[in-house]
């Protein structure tokens, strides 16, 4: 049996509140510690090893353990994501333990929620010193099973692979979340991390026997982003970092469910991080000037960039309806009066603008809080820092830096070139948006299995600045619905449209597209998904409902019960693929009831969006 688990002994066993989920912690007789995952009693996570490298000596081999104390979580609060009210409830342990080698004292930290578990370590340490912390956990998965993975080659921003477990190879590197459909129907899994403070970040790497090994930010391939504009920083980023005092690991979290839904909708990786600083986040999201919206950019459909033609662009933004508009770094050109007068004239349109800057530029404290006092200064509303491009735990820490002063001087923060999300928008409610995907700035690439496996990957982690939406050549395999779609399925609490406005405007979709908003109520992933065929969601905000399909390669038909609907009539405006060509839509107006159907015909790349109001 892989790993040597032939001889184990049970130790503490975790379940969900709901029973259905369970993390139980193994014991091998030579005293190395192992765990396993279950849903429904039948395994997500197959035994693998658990543990921890300090200086060179696993902590895991050689174990003493010792009385666990159990703990419940159990709250809720308001968020910008999949739901507007994230729920936190779990059952928790702290298991403490002792490497006998060494003497080392530590603690073992897990909870079981019903969608999912998280561990981590904690291993207590002098503030004055030093030592360098490494990865000895693995998850291996059950045999038969289906993943979805990039690599590390474009950082956080590639395309999605679907292999049998049986061909990963040994050596393979995937970026998290790595999502797996289990063997047998029963259910789904995704593998990511949460609470990432102070510490390198984690990538996976296959063994080649169903396992993936959990490897730190310095053993991981550095990406072509990174050694295009960093080849001096590529040696040090490779050594192994430290970390003064107590060593707090990032939260492994392993996400599970019957469906994709139950993936969809999972709060733990930010459930686990840590609330906002009140002194900060007096009202958490809720905080006056923590305002989600959208926003036009002129960068992917072309327009006027000069200083005249970014004032009109904020003048179509505020006819649009939408909240704010992106300015690349051209803004470096115009003075500060000129700013102060783009801004306070996009204001008047009810337009906030944020600002661009590469994060080599920022670095430096200095620097960057006088680029924020700038920005302060001349009223922006949120700063977008680029090109971060690898997971070191020096470049993590650059992510935090940056959040703190910009929460201090009252700036949104967008990063693009950055990392996968980690709950930092929990802690740092300013964090509206970061990219880490492989979005429409991305050009020769099949679009539509793409964007159909983007819902069930990648965005399990969190909100993904896609910029979506393109009428012109970037839609590639895609027609306009499924275009107008993206905006509806993509989470994005700063939602940036790549199209330009004025082009927007011109659609035939445009009444569509004033009406999406950026932050939802509800999100419901519909049991017709299957991840790179179709994504179907139902998403309500207030009172509102809509319905957004995303379609693979393969044309198709479907019938969809309307069963998300509340009681009554609803008015219904239909966007649908044309027949007449990918860009061409159909515009419908009609009335639905929840006891109905819809049967949609899906275009290959096509796409769908409905909004159902409530007839008054």
């Amino acid at each position: 049996m892989p790993y040597g688990f032939a001889f184990l002994l049970a130790l503490p066993t975790l379940t969900s509140p709901n029973g259905r989920v369970e993390f139980r912690l193994l014991l091998q007789e030579n005293t190395r510690l192992g765990y396993t995952v279950n849903l429904q009693h039948r395994p997500a996570i197959e035994p693998s090893p658990l543990g921890i490298v300090v200086d060179g000596a696993n902590l895991a081999e050689g174990v003493e353990v010792g009385k666990e104390q159990r703990y419940k979580t159990n709250q809720k609060y308001p968020w910008y994501g999949v739901h507007s009210i994230a729920v936190d409830h779990s059952n928790g342990i702290r298991v403490p333990l002792k490497h006998a080698p060494t003497g080392t004292a530590y603690t073992l930290e897990a909870r079981a929620y019903n969608d999912g578990v998280a561990f981590r370590f904690i291993v207590p340490g002098d503030a004055a010193k030093t030592r360098v912390p490494d990865e000895a956990t693995m998850f291996r998965l059950p045999a038969g099973s289906t993943v979805w993975y990039h690599d590390f080659e474009g950082h956080y921003e590639g395309t999605y692979t679907r292999k049998s477990l049986a061909d990963l190879p040994a050596g393979e590197w995937a970026a998290p979340p790595l999502t797996v459909k289990l063997p047998n129907s029963s259910g789904y899994a995704s593998i990511t991390e949460g609470a990432l403070v102070g510490y390198s970040g984690m990538g996976l790497q296959a063994d080649g026997e169903n396992g993936l090994r959990a490897r730190l930010g310095h053993a991981h391939p550095v990406s072509y982003p990174f050694r295009l504009r960093y080849k001096d920083d590529v040696e040090r980023v490779a050594q192994p970092a430290a970390v003064s005092g107590t060593i707090t690991t990032p939260w492994r979290i392993v996400v599970v469910g019957p469906d994709l839904n139950t993936l969809v909708n999972s709060d733990i990786v930010h459930n686990v991080a840590a609330p906002p600083d009140p002194k900060l986040f007096p009202k958490g999201v809720h905080t006056d000037w923590i305002k989600p919206g959208r926003a036009v950019w002129r960068y992917l459909d072309g327009g006027d960039g000069s200083f005249e033609g970014i004032k009109e662009f904020s003048r179509l933004a505020g006819e649009l309806g939408f909240e704010y508009q992106v300015v690349e770094g051209f803004w470096r050109k115009w003075s500060e009066s000129q700013l102060r007068e783009l801004i306070e004239y996009s204001r008047s349109r009810g337009v906030g603008i944020w600002l661009w800057r590469h994060g080599r530029e920022v670095r430096d404290p200095a620097a960057r809080r006088q680029f924020f006092e700038l920005c302060r200064r001349v009223g922006a509303a949120g700063v977008k820092l680029d090109f971060y491009d690898h997971e070191a735990k020096e470049i993590v820490e650059h992510y935090e830096a940056a959040l703190r002063d910009a929460a201090e001087f009252r700036l949104l923060v967008n990063f693009h070139g950055a990392n996968k999300p980690t709950g930092e928008s929990r802690t740092w409610p300013n964090e509206m948006t970061r990219e880490a995907i492989k979005g429409m700035e991305g050009r020769r690439i099949e679009r539509a299995p793409l964007d159909a496996t983007l819902p069930f990957t990648r965005m399990l982690a969190g909100h993904a600045d896609y910029t979506p939406v393109h009428f012109g050549e970037r839609r590639n395999d895609t027609t306009w619905p499924h275009q107008v779609a993206t905006a509806a399925i993509f989470t994005s609490p700063l939602l940036t449209y790549g199209a330009q406005p004025k082009t927007m405007l011109e659609n035939p979709c445009a009444e569509m597209i004033k009406s999406i908003p950026s932050v939802w109520d509800e999100t419901i992933a519909l049991p017709v998904s299957e991840i790179g065929e179709l994504a179907a969601f139902a998403r309500r905000r207030g009172d509102r409902w809509f319905l957004a399909i995303l379609n693979g390669p393969a044309a198709r038909s479907i019938s969809l019960p309307l069963t998300f609907l509340g009681p009554g009539k609803y008015q219904a405006m239909l966007i649908r693929d044309s027949p007449l060509g990918a860009d061409k839509v159909e515009v419908q107006n009609a009335a639905h009831r929840r006891g109905e159907s819809l049967r949609i015909d899906l275009q290959p790349g096509g796409g769908f969006l409905g909004r159902f109001v409530i007839h008054p």
